[in-house]
C-alpha cells in the first residue's frame, strides 16, 4: 500500500486559498447545463516530491449534498484553461448523463504535460510499493491527488472513481495499482498495456508507421511545462498516404527529412528496435496488484488503436486480485466508439442496434452510481460482450468463455480452408516485394482510416502477392469469441519476414443492401462483400524472442505462430469463412526489409524482394485456429 502523502498545515492553508479561486462562467453564448449548474476550479496539488500538478475542477453548485469525485488522469490537457471557459459535457460519456447526476469531476495533466510541474516520462514504469525514497510513479501520483481532493474540495462523500479512454486509459490502471482506500471503482477504457507487443505503435515487433509518424510529432512537446501550448499536426501536403510514405523510403529518413531529432519520443523508437528494458518497464500489464478498487475494463473489438492491452489488463487484474469485482466490456467498437459514435455500425457493415447508447445506459453510469453513491443495484456478469454478425449482447462467465472449443481451419490446396490438413504434401507461393508493398485500404487518404478493420477486402483478393484460402458456405450460424491463434509453416528466400493474417467474412451474392450513415462507405453492393474481421501482423525474426531476433534461414522450414487481438463474431449460414496470408500491409506497418537488419537503421539498399512460401501437409499443417462459442 502507498505510504499516505499529508500536507503541513501550512502548505495546505497555501494551496487551499489557490482552491477558493472558482469560476462561475460569464460566456456570451448559449450557458451550457455545466456552466448553469457547476463552478470551475483550477489549482495546482502538490505531489510528495514537490512537483505541482495541475486540475481542472467542475463542482456542482448545489451543496445540499455530498458527491464523489470521478477522475480522468490525461497526458492530452485538462482544459480548457482561463476562467469563464467551460467543457461542454463533464464525466465519462460526452454526455449530459454524469453533469445531471452530480459528481465532482477533474481533470489532471499528468506529470510534464501541459500545466502540470515535472518531467513527462511516456508509459510511466511502475515503482511496486512505492517505498520511501523510491521513484514516483502515476499510482503515487494519484495517491497524492486523491488526498488532496479529499481535504480540499467539498461537499464530498468519500469515495473517488476513475476512467479514461486511450493513454487516459493506462492512466486509469496504472492509478489503481496499490490502491489508495477511497478509490471504489476505476474503468480503464481502451487502455495501452505495451507499445511493442500489441497497442498503437508496433504489433508483434511490427513497427506500426502511419500512427506512429503522425501521433508523436504533434503529441512530442518541445516547450517548456507549465504551458497550454500544443504543437501543429503534421502538414503532409497530401492526400495520399500510401505514396508519401513509399517515398519516404528507410525509416532513419523521418528525421533526416522532418523531425530533426526534435521528436524525443521518435528518436526512443528509433534507438529500441527490440524488446529490451525501455519496453519491458512500460509494460503496465504484469504490474496490476494490490487493486482494491471494483474495475470495469471496456475494449472495443474493432479498436485499430489498442487491442491489446484492455483484455491483458483485465487478465492481469483477475489473476493478480481475485477477491475484487472485475467485469470486461466488449463491443462491435472502434477505438473509444462507445462514447464517440451511436455504435451502430463501423463502415458499411450494419451492428443493427445503437450499441453505444446502451453501454452508455446501462452500464457506465450504474457502475459508477452503484460503487460511488450506493445508488440503484448492478447486474453485470463477468464478461458483457456484444458480437458483430449475430449483432447481440451476451453473458458470459469467463473470457474467452469457458464452454468455448479450439476448432481449426486448415490452408488447403486450390485455395480451400478446411477442417483437416491436407493428405499430400504441398505450397503455395509469392512475390514479396517492398518497392510494391500490398495496402491495408483501398481508401486513397492520408489518414490511418478506422474503417479498415471492417473494410471490404476484395480489393486485396486480387492480387498476386495475397493468398487467399475459403470454406465452402456454412450450413449453419458459428461463433467465435476469443483470440485467433495462427500457426504458419513458411519459407523465404530472404533473412526475415512479416505475415499478415486476415480472418474475412465472405458474405453471400444474395447479402441484403444496408444504407450506411456515411455515403462515402457505401459500397456498389453488400453481395460477395468480404469483411475484414480481424487482421494481425508478426514479424518473423521475433518468432522465439522479442527480445533476441533471429534471421530466417533462407529456404528453410520455419514455424511462425502467433495470437491476433481477441473476436466475438457470428458467421451466418450462407456465409463463407475466409483466410489472406500475405507480406506487407502498407503504409499501416511498415515495409520490413525482408533482410535481417535494424529495421531503424536499414538503408534503401537493404530493402530486397523476396519469395514466401506456405507449406501445407500434415507434417506441416499451417492453420488457423478459433475458439467457437455454442449457441
Amino acid at each position: 500500500m502507498k505510504n499516505i502523502f499529508r500536507l503541513s498545515s501550512i502548505a495546505a492553508a497555501a494551496v487551499t486559498l489557490l482552491a477558493i479561486l472558482i469560476v462561475t462562467g460569464c460566456s456570451q453564448k448559449e450557458t451550457s447545463y455545466v456552466e448553469a449548474n457547476y463552478s470551475k476550479m483550477e489549482v495546482n496539488i502538490p505531489m510528495r516530491d514537490g512537483v505541482n500538478l495541475f486540475a481542472t475542477i467542475y463542482v456542482p453548485n448545489d451543496t445540499t449534498q455530498t458527491y464523489p469525485f470521478l477522475i480522468k488522469r490525461t497526458p492530452y490537457s485538462s482544459g480548457p484553461y482561463e476562467a469563464g471557459k467551460y467543457l461542454d459535457h463533464i464525466g465519462p460519456t460526452g454526455t449530459a448523463r454524469f453533469a445531471e447526476e452530480g459528481y465532482i469531476v477533474v481533470y489532471q495533466d499528468v506529470r510534464g504535460r501541459f500545466m502540470s510541474e515535472g518531467t513527462f516520462v511516456n508509459m510511466t514504469p511502475n515503482h511496486p510499493g512505492n517505498e520511501p525514497g523510491a521513484p514516483v510513479d502515476e499510482s503515487s501520483d494519484t495517491y497524492d491527488t486523491v488526498d488532496w481532493l479529499l481535504e480540499n474540495v467539498h461537499p464530498n462523500n468519500g469515495n473517488v472513481g476513475l476512467w479514461g479512454i486511450s493513454y487516459p486509459g493506462f492512466y486509469a490502471a496504472a492509478s489503481i495499482i496499490d490502491t489508495h482506500p477511497a478509490i471504489k471503482a476505476s474503468s480503464p477504457q481502451a487502455p495501452i498495456g505495451d507499445w511493442f507487443i500489441g497497442d498503437d505503435f508496433h504489433h508483434n515487433g511490427a513497427f506500426y508507421l502511419q500512427d506512429g509518424f503522425r501521433f508523436f510529432h504533434r503529441f512530442d512537446h518541445i516547450e517548456p511545462t507549465p504551458t497550454t501550448a500544443s504543437r501543429d499536426a503534421f502538414d503532409f501536403e497530401s492526400d495520399d498516404a500510401y505514396q508519401f510514405y513509399l517515398d519516404l523510403g528507410p525509416l532513419k529518413n523521418a528525421n533526416e527529412r522532418y523531425f530533426h531529432h526534435e521528436v524525443a519520443t521518435w528518436d526512443s523508437l528509433m534507438q529500441n528496435g527490440v524488446y529490451d528494458r525501455f519496453w519491458q518497464e512500460r509494460n503496465i500489464i504484469p504490474h496490476m496488484k494490490n487493486v482494491t478498487a471494483n474495475v470495469m475494463t471496456v475494449a472495443g473489438l474493432y479498436d485499430a488503436e489498442d487491442p491489446y492491452g484492455p483484455i491483458q489488463i483485465y487478465r492481469s487484474t483477475e489473476l493478480n486480485n481475485p477477491s475484487i469485482n472485475n467485469t470486461l466490456v466488449l463491443g462491435p467498437w472502434f477505438h473509444g466508439g462507445w462514447v464517440r459514435g451511436l455504435g451502430d455500425h463501423l463502415g458499411n457493415v450494419s451492428f443493427e442496434t445503437e450499441t453505444s447508447t446502451y453501454y452508455q445506459e446501462n452500464i457506465d453510469l450504474p457502475f459508477f452510481n452503484f460503487y460511488l453513491k450506493g445508488k440503484g443495484t448492478l447486474d453485470l456478469p463477468e464478461v458483457m460482450a456484444y458480437g458483430s454478425g449475430s449483432n447481440t449482447w451476451h453473458r458470459f462467465d469467463a473470457w474467452p468463455p469457458s464452454d468455448s472449443s479450439p476448432v481449426s481451419y486448415y490452408l488447403g490446396e486450390m485455395g480451400r480452408l478446411s477442417d483437416t490438413p491436407s493428405v499430400t504434401a504441398g505450397s503455395d507461393s509469392y512475390e514479396s516485394d517492398p518497392a510494391n508493398p500490398v495496402p491495408y485500404t483501398k481508401e486513397k487518404r492520408i489518414d490511418r482510416t478506422r474503417e479498415y478493420m471492417a473494410e471490404d477486402q476484395r480489393f486485396a483478393s486480387e492480387r498476386s502477392d495475397v493468398l487467399v484460402y475459403e470454406s465452402e458456405v456454412l450450413t449453419e450460424d458459428v461463433t467465435f469469441g476469443g483470440p485467433v491463434s495462427v500457426e504458419l509453416f513458411i519459407e523465404s528466400t530472404g533473412t526475415d519476414a512479416d505475415f499478415i493474417v486476415k480472418v474475412i467474412d465472405v458474405f453471400p451474392d444474395d447479402a441484403p443492401e444496408w444504407q450506411p450513415a456515411e455515403e462515402k462507405y457505401l459500397p456498389d453492393t453488400m453481395a460477395g462483400y468480404e469483411m475484414m474481421v480481424r487482421g494481425e501482423v508478426f514479424r518473423a525474426k521475433f518468432r522465439n524472442s522479442f527480445e533476441f531476433p533471429e534471421p530466417l534461414v533462407p529456404g528453410e522450414a520455419t514455424r511462425v505462430a502467433y495470437d491476433t487481438p481477441d473476436i466475438l463474431h457470428t458467421f451466418k449460414a450462407g456465409h463463407r469463412i475466409m483466410v489472406h496470408v500475405q507480406s506487407s500491409w502498407f503504409p499501416l506497418v511498415d515495409r520490413n526489409p525482408q533482410t535481417f537488419v535494424d529495421i531503424y537503421n536499414a538503408d534503401e539498399s537493404d530493402f530486397q524482394a523476396a519469395t514466401q512460401t506456405i507449406l501445407r501437409s500434415a507434417e506441416y499443417p499451417s492453420r488457423i485456429t478459433m475458439r467457437q462459442v455454442p449457441k
